[in-house]
């Protein structure tokens, strides 16, 4: 298990800004719980005010489920390019089902996927991301705000 700190997430999001800044992106999506930390701070450093989220339910603590729950409600009014963010590209299986549903659900919409992990047995690559996961990763928001955890 890797401790994932928040100066490591705040170099690697001001990478991730930079990487994705040239494509003007309309709106941010974050998924619901990983990604709602990164789009937050995506959003203030692309100064995107259309910040939206999807919550999916695949893991509980580190035990993947059998089936993805999702659950989608986004409403883009004139948005026409929207980036998708997410902690991790762990199996791929959620990123995937997002963006398929994303882009079933809005086929007039250019969608783009980031993540600040992508495991390279993912099923699913993002469009942008900037580490490779080799072991589970546990992020400061985890461990560091949880109060049974830290007694």
């Amino acid at each position: 298990m890797k401790y994932y700190s928040y100066e490591n997430f705040k170099n690697d999001t001001n990478s991730l800004i930079e990487k994705v800044r040239s494509s003007d992106f309309d709106a941010i999506v974050a998924i619901a719980r990983g990604g709602l930390t990164l789009s937050h701070v995506m959003a203030e450093g692309l100064e995107i005010r259309q910040v939206q989220s999807i919550r999916t339910e695949l893991y509980d603590k580190t035990d993947k489920r059998d089936q993805i729950s999702i659950f989608v409600k986004c409403d883009f009014k004139s948005a026409k390019k929207v980036l998708v963010v997410d902690d991790i590209a762990d199996s791929g299986d959620t990123l995937k089902v997002v963006m398929e549903c994303l882009e079933s659900d809005f086929s007039d919409i250019d969608f783009s996927s980031a993540t600040l992990f992508y495991k390279k047995t993912s099923i699913y690559e993002p469009n942008f991301w900037i580490n490779e996961a080799k072991e589970w990763i546990e992020f400061f928001w985890e461990k560091d705000f949880c109060h049974s955890k830290n007694t």
